[in-house]
């Protein structure tokens, strides 16, 4: 997979906020030396946020995203701004942009102060230098004056550019590398828990919701963690598992399968190997999957008539027996024994009426980027509803759950504090 190839989710997220006319869209054009944004002198040319997928070194895949001004006016106005604040729930990192020629106003220090608050790393851009310069005459120092009073006024580093002359980029970049987070060890796949030589065996049945000749996303991109680890994959289907076990020579670190051959994956793996699936492993990469355990709990809580919200992050072409759309909600009602209402949900929001639901079951989360699942996550939480990805469900569900999650200290400790054991079918 090339850097152009990167999956959305994948990739780091930078955003521009400001006020209208500020030059968000030309400073992008600046950064990349491409006509990513439509450029206007007209207030309000960007109405929605716009997305665009690219290779920034040294920081590699990025997507940059250009958002409306956050002083848009009118009903329309209004609607632009939310969804412009939406956009801070899957940003890595934020950029305020500041006319130069008009100075830092209350809507940027509470832009600020906003971001801070959700801890996400930001950094303000002083547009329009070149018009300060030639209405002060002084050049450089004065352009270090409005750079300094408006670092006082964000209470964050500022840095001074101009869209127009195309100035002040480079320094720009270099700051910008600066602030991104470094990556983690506790946000790899599964390289935190295996060692170089290890053996770990991926069961992978074929899926039909995946393009000829592919294997699927969550898939991949866990081969590739256990190579970057220098530890070794042997790839495997369900039907084949034991036989592959057998042929090893040596046991492996861990099994990790795909969730819809839970069953039959803990049958034919030997008690004392480790095993879990796929999208445990993305619970614990993306979100919280300790939280995601106790979510599980609700399952055994159901009553005759409450609902649960299936929630998918995408859209893709359903299966006769689909995994959100049949099978679990078929699980989930032959382990509750009760008459549970499910509704489904695709896209980047839950409905309006999530306190309605007696729990949340998320997919995999895979086609999400870190932030955007934690988001998703303490929406749940703020709304009061337990919630649980498809994973964790069906190993409660299946009466595996202790096993799949043994591996990893605190989901296991969560489970142990809930005192409850999962209800088999």
């Amino acid at each position: 997979m090339s850097l152009n190839d990167t999956p959305r989710s994948s990739r780091l997220h930078i955003a521009f906020f400001g006020r209208r006319n500020a030059g968000k869209s030309s400073i992008i054009n600046a950064i990349t030396k491409q006509d990513i944004a439509v450029v206007s002198p007209v207030k309000g040319t960007t109405t929605d946020p716009v997305y665009k997928a690219m290779e920034l070194l040294p920081l590699g895949p990025v997507v940059f995203i250009d958002t409306a001004g956050l002083d848009d006016e009118g009903e329309l106005g209004e609607l632009r701004k939310k969804k412009t604040l939406e956009v801070l729930n899957h940003t890595d990192v934020a950029m305020i942009v500041v006319d130069a020629s008009c100075g830092v106003t209350a809507l940027e220090q509470q832009l600020a102060a906003d971001i801070r608050s959700k801890g996400i790393p930001v950094l303000g851009i002083l547009n329009k230098c070149d018009l300060v310069a030639d209405l002060s005459g002084s050049g450089p120092e004065r352009q270090a004056a409005e750079v300094q009073r408006a670092e006082e006024e964000l209470g964050l580093k500022v840095m001074p550019v101009s869209a127009l002359e195309e100035r002040g980029f480079k320094e720009l970049k270099k700051a910008l590398t600066a602030a991104v987070p470094e990556e983690e060890d506790k946000f790899r796949i599964v390289g935190d828990i295996v060692s170089p030589g290890d053996l770990v065996v991926l069961v992978t049945p074929i899926d039909k919701a995946a393009p000829k000749g592919r294997l699927i996303l969550p898939q991949q991109q866990t081969i590739r963690d256990i190579l970057e680890s220098d530890a070794i994959a042997v790839v495997t289907k369900e039907h084949e598992l034991r036989e592959t076990l057998e042929s090893l020579g040596r046991k492996p670190r861990l099994v990790i399968t795909d969730s819809q051959v839970f069953l039959k994956a803990a049958a034919d793996t030997p008690k004392d190997v480790a095993l879990t699936s796929f999208s445990i492993l993305f619970a614990r990469n993306k979100g919280d999957l300790a939280e995601l355990v106790r979510g599980a709990r609700a399952i055994g809580r159901l009553q005759s008539g409450d609902k649960v919200l299936i929630a998918e992050a995408c859209t893709h072409h359903q299966q006769p027996d689909d995994i959100g759309k049949v099978k679990i909600p078929r699980w989930i009602r032959q382990a509750s024994g009760k008459e549970i209402q499910f509704d489904f949900a695709n896209g980047m929001k839950f409905p309006d009426n999530v306190t309605d639901y007696a729990l949340i079951v998320h997919c995999g989360g895979c086609m999400l980027s870190r932030r955007q699942m934690q988001w998703r996550i303490e929406q749940a939480r703020a709304a009061g509803v337990p919630i649980v990805n498809y994973g964790v469900a069906i190993a409660y569900v299946q009466g595996i759950l202790e096993r799949a999650v043994a591996p990893f200290p605190l989901a296991r400790l969560a489970w142990e504090e809930a005192g409850q054991q999962p209800q088999p079918l």
